[in-house]
């Protein structure tokens, strides 16, 4: 039985799959910019010009790099048997979700959806050992 547990944040996804024992980690990166705004005056003087922020252009483009971050991790982990997602932030459920609506073979193989703060490689992989081992 192939088990699959997936931490990810925004800036990437480490995924663990136990096969037989036997365990492999695989590091995908996300390549979502971050928007950081710069705003502001463009003169010292009151109701001079000022820059306009464009946050809607922002947002969509980061919503499309979501997707197409996700759809890169269902890839890579289609074919596994059971599946847990964790991580920080809401980065994970949004994922759930996602495999919800357009993945619906592999939404059914989800045995949890966690929270869990940063971690190193090890403990990802002793988090997926545990999570497996109690379920």
């Amino acid at each position: 039985m192939k088990k699959t547990g997936i931490w990810l944040d925004k800036n990437k996804a480490l995924i663990v799959t136990i096969d037989e024992n036997i365990e492999h980690l695989n590091t995908v990166s996300s390549n979502i910019e971050h928007y950081n705004p710069q705003g502001g005056s463009g003169t010292r003087l009151k109701g001079g010009p000022q820059d306009v922020v464009q946050d809607s252009k922002y947002l969509a483009r980061e919503k499309q790099q979501l997707k197409k971050y996700f759809n890169q991790i269902a890839k890579e982990v289609i074919n596994t048997d059971a599946l847990v997602i964790f991580g920080p932030a809401e980065t994970n459920e949004r994922f759930a979700k996602e495999l919800n609506k357009n993945y619906s073979v592999l939404s059914t193989k989800i045995k949890g959806v966690e929270k869990a703060d940063s971690m190193t490689d090890n403990q990802v992989k002793a988090w997926v050992r545990e999570f497996f081992k109690s379920n």
